[in-house]
């Protein structure tokens, strides 16, 4: 066996052992953005890269639909901060009576992604981003989170 074929199997074998827990096998966080949350009924512009969806991006490459809801902004709120709280590897960070900033962590390198959600007013619509913090590519895992919390919060999940 070669050392590289001896260094994947040792990966694997981590992989899979660490695989059962809850904490990331490797902790790549990167640094807390500076310009998250809310700024005149706005959230941050998701970076050139392709690691970011957002319901206010005008581009087909980082645009994802609000999540719609009819049901009274109280109620939707908790719905949706349940369902965030649920998320494994996710923590609410911050929140406010029209907004819940969250950050997840990859389950294998401990990449953190930033998402966040923003109740608008007058509106039953709840404007979303996530964003990976660092590398290029994240393989449609942040739009893939975003549209699993929508089927979960409309019951279809």
């Amino acid at each position: 066996m070669t050392i590289v074929s001896l260094f994947l199997v040792a990966i694997a074998c981590l992989y899979l052992f660490w695989s059962s827990g809850d904490q990331p096998l490797f902790a790549l966080t990167g640094v807390t953005p500076t310009n998250l949350g809310i700024n005149d009924n706005k959230l941050a512009a998701c970076p050139s890269s392709p690691n970011c969806v957002s319901s206010q991006a005008i581009d087909p490459q980082h645009y994802i639909a609000p999540i719609q809801y009819q049901s009274s902004n109280p109620e939707a709120y908790s719905k949706l901060k349940q369902l965030v709280e649920s998320q494994k590897r996710t923590q609410i960070i911050a929140q406010t009576d029209n907004y819940i900033y969250a950050q997840t962590t990859s389950r294998l390198m401990g990449f953190v992604d930033d998402v966040e959600f923003y109740f608008r007013p007058d509106t039953q619509l709840i404007e979303v981003r996530s964003a990976s913090r660092l590398g290029e590519s994240d393989l449609g895992v942040n739009r893939q989170r975003i549209e699993q919390i929508r089927l979960k919060f409309h019951g279809l999940n």
